[in-house]
């Protein structure tokens, strides 16, 4: 036993990745292959992969046979060396990158972690960050907004490393730094740069260190790496399909989807992503916002000598507060696109749990958050044991799935955690957190995914299944952006989406040879019933047909 101990305390590194590694396949990897891709820009995305991979043109962009110049093409590239690797697409295939993609960005905060303060800190905050809930899930979501926030991270973390590494390794931190931030612009265009660019700005200014940046041998060569990624695919397709590439990639979906065009939409209020942070950062926001309100009230937020702890919590608040600025600026807002502040919370929180768990700081503050949380987990198994006193039966019949493993996660984390607290057994709670999310993720994501597709993605994929099967085409009626059917059709003629179709479009569409209708039921007028059309299958949500040949 004794040589055991000795062996593990001298491969302390090695069993430290051993363990994150496997949490890392439970959190992100496990039944990745068991429920459908998601609709809307699960299917979409994966479906241009597919035909990327088979057509072999690596080049252009197509979504439902037409060009699509609204994203680079690093996620998809991505997605065909996955297809590649494994000799074929699915499900499991597809989601494979992005679940590495979270992986890898949750060891680089380990090892940043573990450079400047501890391995202990390093692993806390990889493990915040891989269980904060919209990292969590956008890392087992096959779409684009995980592989930016994971070139960020990277780019961010070896521009922070630049402060703690000797002299003589300072431009290969810059280089990666660079070469990070041109992979993160063929993510997701501007965005791309502007984050860690922007953020290593005002990190610079404050540690009065801002011309190291422009040391001929950092950015000189910085930028000849950064453009060398970047440029080459950008100016051939500018000369392959000038000047539509220009109008669409340029300046509808990068410089109007920043100015809030009406014609993108998806305008929200300044506001929108502090509230999307409250949920997205869970379990973890609850004691981290109580700390802040805490130093707020004490106003012990001036850090007294800058050691390199000081120092990085510094530099990942500034980037925090960058990013939150720059994505909350932009008129256009969806809840993925502030996906790259995780990482930086997960540091500015490690450092928290860190200290909580090691030197009972903030215990006071820290344990009230764990009562409320594990007060309301313990309600909520109870509620959810009497769901059928008060959902509709069809509603409570599409959770029953669900309901064991929620009333059993909820109910043990509620009780675990209150005894861990009252013991103060600090390091307990914070694994007891860790293994909720984690069984959360890995048996119950499937689980949750299947549920939502009862609400009329299931009716999709049954009907995209029937047409494939019996060689028809597709048009949908009044509706669009359900990408599932370009998916699981499969089809070499494109799905005709007709959102302002009108009843003489219907009749025209069901006149077409070897062709499927799928309507809404609850657009099914008195009109429509005057149509002589035959129902091929009737789902919850949704009904195909087709001519009437009789």
């Amino acid at each position: 036993m004794e040589k055991v101990r000795t062996f593990i305390q001298n491969h302390t590194e090695w069993f430290t990745i051993l363990g994150l590694c496997i949490l890392f396949y439970f959190l992100f990897f496990h039944n990745i292959w068991s429920y459908a891709l998601m609709d809307v820009d699960e299917s979409r995305y994966v479906s241009m992969s597919k035909d990327m991979f088979n057509t072999k043109d690596f080049l252009t962009l197509y979504l439902n046979k037409e060009f699509f110049f609204e994203k680079p093409p690093l996620y998809f590239w991505s997605e065909c060396f996955s297809f590649a690797l494994f000799g074929k697409v699915t499900e499991a295939t597809a989601r494979f990158p992005v679940a590495l993609y979270g992986t890898l960005s949750c060891f680089m905060i380990y090892f940043l972690g573990r450079k400047v303060i501890s391995r202990t800190f390093g692993v806390v905050s990889s493990l915040i960050l891989a269980t904060s809930l919209e990292f969590l899930i956008l890392a087992k979501f096959a779409i684009l907004d995980i592989v930016v926030a994971s070139c960020v991270t990277f780019s961010l973390c070896f521009g922070i490393f630049t402060y703690y590494v000797k002299e003589q390794n300072k431009k290969y931190m810059w280089w990666l730094f660079y070469i990070f931030s041109g992979l993160a612009v063929m993510a997701k265009g501007i965005p791309g740069f502007v984050i860690p660019f922007g953020s290593m700005f005002f990190i610079s200014i404050y540690s009065k260190k801002f011309k190291e940046i422009f040391k001929p041998q950092y950015f000189l060569i910085g930028l000849i790496l950064f453009f060398g990624i970047t440029l080459p695919w950008h100016i051939v397709m500018l000369n392959m399909h000038d000047p539509l590439f220009f109008n669409e990639y340029i300046m509808k979906h990068h410089v109007a989807r920043f100015l809030g065009s009406g014609e993108l939409g998806r305008q929200q209020p300044f506001y929108f992503y502090l509230l999307t942070i409250l949920w997205g950062f869970f379990p973890w926001i609850v004691s981290t916002l109580v700390v802040f309100i805490r130093k707020l009230i004490k106003r012990d937020f001036c850090f007294r000598g800058m050691n390199d702890t000081n120092r990085l919590m510094v530099f990942a608040g500034i980037s925090a507060i960058f990013i939150l600025l720059f994505f909350s600026s932009s008129k256009t807002k969806l809840i993925t696109y502030i996906l790259p502040i995780y990482p930086m919370l997960a540091i500015l929180g490690g450092l928290i749990w860190t200290n909580y768990i090691e030197k009972g700081e903030y215990s006071r503050w820290i344990n009230k958050t764990v009562y409320f949380i594990g007060t309301i987990f313990i309600l909520a198994s109870i509620i959810t044991i009497f769901t059928p006193l008060f959902l509709p039966e069809q509603l409570n019949a599409d959770i029953l799935p669900a309901k064991p493993l929620c009333v059993t996660l909820l109910f043990l984390t509620g009780i675990i955690t209150i005894a861990f607290c009252k013991r103060e057994k600090y390091f307990g709670i914070f694994s007891t957190y860790v293994l909720f999310m984690t069984f959360l993720s890995a048996f119950g994501t499937g689980i949750f995914f299947n549920i939502d597709y009862k609400f009329g993605q299931d009716d999709l994929m049954r009907f995209a299944q029937i047409a494939k099967e019996q060689n028809k085409t597709i048009t949908c009626y009044k509706f669009t952006h359900k990408y599932s059917l370009i998916y699981y059709r499969d089809g070499s003629e494109p799905i005709v989406y007709g959102g302002n179709f009108t009843i003489d479009d219907l009749k025209r569409e069901l006149a077409k040879k070897n062709n499927f209708v799928i309507i809404k039921k609850k657009q099914i007028d008195d009109e429509i019933k005057k149509i002589n059309y035959d129902v091929i299958d009737e789902g919850r949500r949704y009904i195909l047909i087709s001519a009437n040949n009789n």
